[in-house]
């Protein structure tokens, strides 16, 4: 190797490697992976996703780690479950309609894909009125989601045509973290 192609090679390397720390700076594009964290600080990965930048906003595509689901069949539905010592983090699929396109200062489609509901270990079945709502807002090059509590009933009944926000504020609660095993949920 001629000194200089190694002087070509080292200024790729540094240059290159800005240029993807500008590109994974954008919090809305790329491949992020999504991590759920314990109260403790201890994060999980759940899976990935991956954000197409647009005119204004992204479109995105969520891709689940199965490794780290379980099928279970709870209140006559089939759930993955994501499984901790004490409580099960049933992801729910959103049942209607989602553009799934978020912008910086809407990210509520993702929101909708982040759905789950909790369960005790040893529960039998489910209760919806243990739904988990990860309220999300960017944090610097990470989104970064704080658990609230909802009733999942609110989604037992299709929405009014064109309503693609059916989940308002008042069916949100902020939650304790201390209650809960995973009470935030962080995309980078």
């Amino acid at each position: 190797m001629t000194a200089n192609s190694m002087i070509g090679a080292a200024l790729a390397l540094c240059f290159g490697g800005l240029a993807g720390q500008a590109a994974g700076a954008d919090p809305l594009s790329g491949e992020k992976h999504i991590f759920v964290q314990e109260q403790g600080g201890a994060r999980q990965s759940l899976g990935a996703i991956r954000f197409d930048s647009q005119d204004g906003f992204s479109r995105y595509t969520l891709v689940w780690d199965d490794e780290r689901f379980a099928d279970h069949f709870l209140s006559m539905r089939p759930f993955k479950c994501h499984e901790g010592p004490q409580k099960y983090w049933c992801h729910v699929p959103y049942p209607y309609e989602n553009r799934r396109q978020v912008r910086a200062d809407d990210l509520t489609d993702l929101e909708y894909d982040l759905l789950f509901l909790w369960k005790g270990a040893t529960d039998y079945g489910i209760n919806m009125w243990n739904g988990v709502y990860y309220r999300l807002k960017l944090d610097g090059d990470r989104i970064v989601g704080t658990l609230h509590e909802m009733n999942m009933d609110v989604l037992s009944a299709p929405p009014a045509p064109g309503n693609l926000r059916p989940i308002s504020d008042e069916d949100l609660h902020a939650a304790d973290a201390d209650s809960h095993w995973l009470p935030r949920l962080v995309i980078e």
